[in-house]
């Protein structure tokens, strides 16, 4: 069986190193190969459409996620609140889209000891913000506006207060300058790319919460690191720092779901996966 995933700029995903550590972890190495393909939102489905009985799924990273769930037969709820889709699974001849990227969130801020979140903090407005902040209501932040998402312009964080109305949540979208005023909640996530967070590091270090950043590479960030740190304190020496959760650790979880969808296995292999990422990220670290 066949499966694969999808995006533009697609060559440094960690994707394949994860699933074939799935495979070979299941003993389906010889039965199973999961390929990378360069694919933009145009040519999405004409490559739906060629996939046959040999392909199980699809792992899609941006900006595919919107277009496809438009392309599913079938959706599951969460995909559908979110208006996006990570996961294509070819099933008895129909296309059944799924968002894996709430579980992997969730399951990352567990894993670091963040088990409930009443109040946070999401600085950006884009896809993987909408999937934080359906993560963050499995948390618990569920009370009228206790999640803040903080976008240069709050008019491109519109996608994001569509879903969370899917989800029955009420959120509030500020401009990303006020930022001093929303960095003591329980826990700071930045959906924000490599570097675009950098500039905002001393402020969230200064405030009181943890840092969930979705980036993995390169790591730490600038804005992790300030957090790990901690900030100066009036007499001049560092604070404490705070529990900081990168992106590695959601990549990870959200791929065991995948594998799970397209094998049909009841518990991927995911300390297998961990350690073949981890290998494959201090081998690119030692190379740049």
């Amino acid at each position: 069986m066949r499966a694969a995933v999808l995006g533009s700029p697609i060559e440094h995903s960690l994707s394949p190193v994860l699933h074939s550590a799935a495979y070979t972890g299941l003993g389906l190495a010889g039965e199973w190969s999961y390929g990378r393909f360069e694919c933009d939102e145009a040519g999405l489905p004409g490559f739906v459409a060629g996939c046959d009985a040999t392909w199980a799924g699809l792992s899609l990273t941006m900006p595919l996620k919107k277009v496809a769930l438009e392309l599913a037969d079938a959706a599951d709820g969460l995909a559908v609140e979110v208006g996006g889709a990570n996961t294509l699974v070819f099933r008895e001849g129909r296309v059944h889209a799924y968002n894996t990227d709430v579980a992997g969130i969730m399951a990352a801020l567990r894993e670091a000891g963040i088990a409930e979140v009443r109040s946070a903090t999401v600085l950006g407005g884009g896809a993987t913000a909408a999937s934080a902040v359906a993560a963050l209501r499995g948390l618990g932040a569920r009370a009228p506006g206790a999640i803040t998402v903080l976008a240069r312009d709050p008019a491109r964080a519109a996608g994001v207060e569509e879903a969370a109305e899917r989800m029955g949540l009420r959120i509030d979208a500020r401009p990303l300058s006020e930022i001093e005023k929303h960095v003591d909640a329980d826990l700071v996530v930045s959906t924000l790319p490599a570097g675009a967070a950098d500039g905002l590091a001393p402020v969230v270090a200064a405030g009181r919460a943890p840092l969930f950043d979705v980036v993995y590479t390169p790591w730490p960030t600038e804005l992790a690191r300030a957090v790990a740190e901690g900030a100066p304190t009036d007499t001049g020496g560092p604070a404490a720092g705070r529990t900081v959760v990168g992106g590695f650790p959601m990549l990870l979880h959200q791929a065991a779901v995948q594998v799970e969808l397209m094998t049909g296995v009841e518990q991927a292999p995911v300390e297998a996966m961990r350690a073949a990422g981890e290998a494959e990220l201090r081998r690119r670290a030692a190379s740049r």
